[in-house]
């Protein structure tokens, strides 16, 4: 899922932001003994990711802490569903409490926003809803996690995941043929070559060229249907710019391969999920 190492360095990375001075309230409030079990609650209806990064930010802060998870990434729970619980000393769970939420809060958001996108695809259709490269900085194989436990798909991870030639490209080298035609000469045999077009125009220059997936950027419904009957099956067809929930059925049924929609992660609402904290022994 998310490799061990890279969600150990996000969550040191959290932990020294927020604990860097240690938690002085509950220092001063708590004894060591004093035991909780505390369980993180939906308050609202979503679907659940980041199970793994909760665990860790508490196991991190506190080894003796005892997580347990209660549904599983990728399940949508309605309001009131406990997903995860954490047994243990009170400080420790204070202290790592906001840090926990705020990865689940996050990732949860884009996997329900996903969903709903995820949702609107006909069946019949041979549509895929895929993210963008719009990510929050550091923690992008986090956030590409939740789209996947949302159903869609990733489209590139980095730069170096495959050619993806768009208008400032173009603008650099003096053309769309040109750009293609440099592409293909130097990028890996396993690379697709993928162009940005923004015209019906573009669109033949692009099929001539020889380009392996076209981007319709930003098409008017009337000029999408034509860029496609052009295409007609000769590159894989991809929109984007614009994309919304009310547009993806008739998007999905004028023909297209894929959805790149960015809003899945840089437009995401956090979910709401709370941490209920119950003393033990008391």
């Amino acid at each position: 899922m998310i490799p061990s190492a890279l969600l150990q360095q996000a969550v040191d990375r959290a932990l020294g932001e927020d604990l860097h001075a240690g938690d002085v309230t509950s220092e001063a409030l708590l004894g060591e003994d004093v035991q909780c079990v505390a369980r993180a609650l939906a308050k609202q209806p979503l679907v659940a990711c980041g199970s793994e990064v909760f665990a860790r930010v508490f196991y991190t802060v506190d080894p003796t802490l005892r997580v347990e998870e209660f549904v599983a990434d990728g399940q949508q729970v309605p309001p009131g569903t406990a997903l995860y619980c954490v047994e243990g000393s009170a400080r420790s769970v204070l202290a790592g409490e906001r840090t926990a939420l705020n990865f689940v809060q996050r990732l949860a958001g884009i996997a329900t926003l996903t969903r709903r996108f995820v949702e609107r695809l006909p069946a019949e259709t041979k549509a895929r809803i895929v993210d963008t490269r719009k990510t929050t900085p550091g923690l992008r194989a986090f956030e590409r996690y939740a789209v996947r436990s949302g159903g869609a798909r990733n489209h590139r991870d980095s730069l170096g995941a495959g050619v993806l030639i768009k208008d400032n490209h173009i603008a650099a080298v003096g053309g769309l043929t040109a750009a293609i035609q440099r592409a293909r000469g130097v990028a890996p045999h396993s690379h697709r070559i993928e162009v940005e077009v923004e015209s019906l125009a573009a669109v033949d220059e692009a099929l001539a060229a020889g380009a392996d997936i076209i981007m319709l950027d930003n098409f008017e419904p009337a000029e999408l249907g034509l860029a496609i009957e052009k295409i007609s099956g000769r590159a894989l067809v991809e929109v984007s710019g614009g994309v919304t929930l009310d547009r993806v059925e008739s998007l999905a049924r004028a023909g297209v391969d894929v959805i790149s929609v960015g809003a899945l992660t840089h437009s995401a609402a956090a979910a709401d999920i709370s941490l209920d904290l119950e003393l033990l022994g008391s």
